[in-house]
């Protein structure tokens, strides 16, 4: 099979997939049935079951990858639409952040640590509330597996979008800053995505916490790292 028609049939079954995930969750709306996990899961269990390599299946799935970058300029509508609203906030929004990113951090190193984790497990634990590509590199620097630290990310992205919901409601947190900082600043880009079925202003919330958490991982991931093996 050519690569050209490999391309186009990767591409189009992943998005009918995702399509038909959507219809499930419309029906269904249940966090755990969230088109990103569901799809993803049912991705996984087919190259597993069908004996598809990665590798392969990556030939035409570059290209969506490759999209995923730019479709990201599209949060600055909703960024732009409530500047007002993160201007009014920012101490809010500024403690928030930072308390999660490092509660984030801590709570898997420390976690990691009594479990008895090697330290290159735990280097690559330690940036998992991290959107993916910021988390890889600060594996890399820690000597750590950068694709182990994708694979913690997407776990804590899923259980993210799966578990937040109902912790949200247990706790009655029901304001758009609130739920944008939890999604945002825990399960990253996909918690962001979670965000949009609340409202514009969480989605607003939820992107400046995505990215301002990975700017404080940044800096304060090898701190932590360092602290925990004096």
């Amino acid at each position: 099979m050519s690569t050209f028609i490999l391309t186009v049939l990767v591409v189009m079954l992943s998005i009918l997939l995702y399509g038909a995930m959507i219809q499930v969750y419309v029906r269904f709306p249940l966090p755990f049935l969230m088109p990103a996990v569901t799809s993803t899961c049912v991705i996984i269990a087919s190259l597993l079951i069908l004996r598809i390599p990665y590798e392969t299946y990556m030939i035409g799935a570059k290209w969506i990858h490759f999209f995923l970058g730019p479709s990201v300029v599209s949060l600055a509508y909703p960024l732009y639409k409530h500047w007002e609203l993160l201007k009014k906030n920012w101490r809010a929004l500024l403690a928030g952040i930072t308390i999660g990113a490092v509660t984030g951090m801590v709570s898997g190193v420390g976690f990691a640590r009594l479990l008895g984790f090697s330290q290159e497990l735990v280097y690559a634990l330690l940036p998992k509330s991290i959107t993916t590509p910021v988390a890889m590199q600060i594996a890399m620097e820690l000597n750590s597996i950068p694709s182990l630290a994708a694979v913690f990310v997407m776990i804590a992205g899923f259980s993210g979008v799966i578990l937040g919901p109902y912790l949200l409601r247990w706790l009655r947190i029901d304001s758009a800053v609130g739920r944008g900082i939890g999604f945002g600043t825990a399960s990253h880009a996909i918690g962001t995505a979670k965000a949009t079925e609340y409202s514009q202003e969480t989605v607003s919330v939820s992107s400046v916490a995505m990215t301002v958490s990975a700017v404080i991982g940044s800096f304060l991931g090898p701190f932590v790292a360092w602290l925990f093996y004096l």
